[in-house]
């Protein structure tokens, strides 16, 4: 255990690995080949506290997205509270252990060095006095040995580390070298897209085989049947398929992920409503749910176009997190168009909705770890809070500010959920606006952020706003590759 990834490292240390990257950058850990050593880990975080995980949870907390997880219906099994209480329990008492055979190692390296200068040395006269003296300092470091020593600092690593082994394993893909954990009993692919990672798929069922991966190391189980069957050659050689196995230990997976959107394939879904929830007369959210058998496929502020029954069309930016294609959220403004008719009536839930894309290039820059400003005028927050919430679950990032200007009548729909992101994490922060005109935009971020350079920008809403807002950015020195457009109708 002399080298970890990122992600476990923040796991061990209780921090997010936004956090972490921070400290990498500033100097203060060294890595080599995308790990970090345990004794550099050690000195940034001296105190690994196996009782606090706060800063991570916060996270978790936000992370966790609605795709079902399998629960253990074993009634012999305690619950998972009990059984978390009894597993940090027994890590504890490891990390004694572990300290009680590292001081027995050493009394035994000792023992052997004082005998071997017994047989080696030509001036032991008395042997019989030297094998008392012996005797005797043997005897006084058993009774030293008997008070349990507290365990050090690296002890508690090693029993932390056993206990984030029995809780989550560990994936690490390749070509790519991405990495994320599996919890529970869920899915190698549920959890990889509950990371925000873009591995390949189509049904998440067992049906389609697009999940197919190769295990290079490790031990997977199979949670569920599949329809798809595999070629004993490509069994023999280690394919599985991701959405039917769990992880049983940590696990190497060569798989294809979608690394741009040009990569992700081109989709018609027949899904239907789920949910409408009327914000004001001019707006109302949809949540459309997609079946199981096909999760849409997409990137973070992209769009599709949505068809009703009726033949009525409209092409929206999707308002959702990636880590559940099946649940789909929409803004949808009132318009002259039949569309716009046809939802205000209202649409009432189980209508039929073909989804086709996705389109749209206004994306998440996921090798982009510097601190990100998103602003959004208007009802550009819907791509803005897909970006956000994927940005949270694959917690890269250091610094989030979302400045959100609107002038529509229901103002700041969701201002709950920004609030709520800004409770939960400490390097969010959410400036709701009013009325603003792009200048007035910009002077208030230069007060926040004198200094704009060494930051990302996304930028959504209508077009006139953005474009002015974006000019202003890049005379203060903000390279054009830093700064992200997309525009919305309102």
């Amino acid at each position: 255990m002399d080298y970890l990834s990122l992600s476990r490292a923040a796991r061990l240390a209780g921090v997010t690995r936004a956090e972490l990257q921070r400290r990498i950058r500033s100097g203060d850990i060294a890595t080599f080949e995308g790990s970090v050593a345990v004794s550099d880990l050690l000195r940034a975080y001296p105190r690994v506290n196996l009782g606090d995980d706060s800063a991570l949870e916060r996270v978790e907390r936000i992370k966790f997205d609605a795709l079902p997880k399998t629960e253990s219906r074993d009634a012999e099994l305690p619950s998972p509270q009990v059984l978390i209480a009894r597993l940090r329990a027994m890590s504890t008492t490891l990390g004694e252990q572990w300290s009680a055979l590292n001081a027995a190692q050493a009394l035994l390296q000792e023992v052997g060095v004082r005998l071997g200068a017994l047989v080696t040395e030509p001036d032991q006269g008395d042997l019989a006095a030297a094998v008392r003296a012996l005797h005797d300092w043997l005897g006084e470091a058993q009774r030293q040995a008997e008070v349990t020593p507290a365990p050090s600092e690296q002890d508690l690593f090693f029993a932390r580390e056993t206990l984030l082994r029995i809780m989550a394993a560990h994936v690490k893909l390749i070509p790519s070298g991405h990495d994320y954990f599996v919890e529970g009993n869920e899915s190698i692919l549920e959890a990889s897209v509950r990371s925000g990672l873009n591995l390949n798929y189509g049904c998440s069922s067992g049906n389609c085989g697009a999940c197919k991966a190769r295990l290079i190391s490790g031990e997977t189980r199979r949670i569920r049947d599949h329809d798809y069957v595999l070629s004993e050659r490509e069994k023999a050689m280690g394919y599985l398929l991701t959405c039917s196995h769990t992880a049983v230990t940590d696990l190497v997976i060569e798989a294809a992920e979608a690394q741009s959107v040009a990569d992700l394939p081109h989709q018609e879904i027949r899904a239907s409503l789920r949910k409408v929830e009327p914000i004001s007369a001019q707006l109302v959210s949809l949540n459309v749910q997609t079946p199981r058998t096909q999760t849409l496929r997409f990137m973070s502020g992209q769009r599709v176009r949505l068809t009703l029954e009726g033949g009525a069309s409209r092409e929206l930016h999707i308002a959702s997190c990636p880590c559940n294609g099946r649940n789909l959220w929409f803004d949808v403004r009132r318009d002259q168009d039949a569309f716009s008719e046809a939802v205000f009536k209202p649409l009432r839930p189980g209508h039929l909705i073909h989804v086709e894309g996705p389109h749209g290039s206004f994306v998440l820059c996921e090798d982009a770890p510097e601190p990100a400003v998103f602003i959004a005028f208007g009802d550009g927050i819907a791509p803005i809070k897909s970006l956000i919430e994927h940005a949270v679950s694959i917690d890269l990032i250091e610094s989030y500010h979302l400045y959100w200007d609107t002038n529509h009548g229901e103002g700041h729909h969701h201002g709950r959920w920004g609030r709520a992101l800004t409770d939960a994490l400490d390097n969010f922060f959410f400036t709701p606006l009013l009325g603003c005109q792009p200048r007035d935009v910009w002077a208030v971020m230069q007060a926040d952020h004198p200094d704009l350079t060494g930051r990302q920008f996304y930028l959504a809403g209508p077009a006139a706003p953005v474009e002015e807002l974006a000019r202003l950015i890049r005379r203060a020195g903000v390279a054009p590759t830093q700064i992200r457009c997309e525009h919305t109708q309102s």
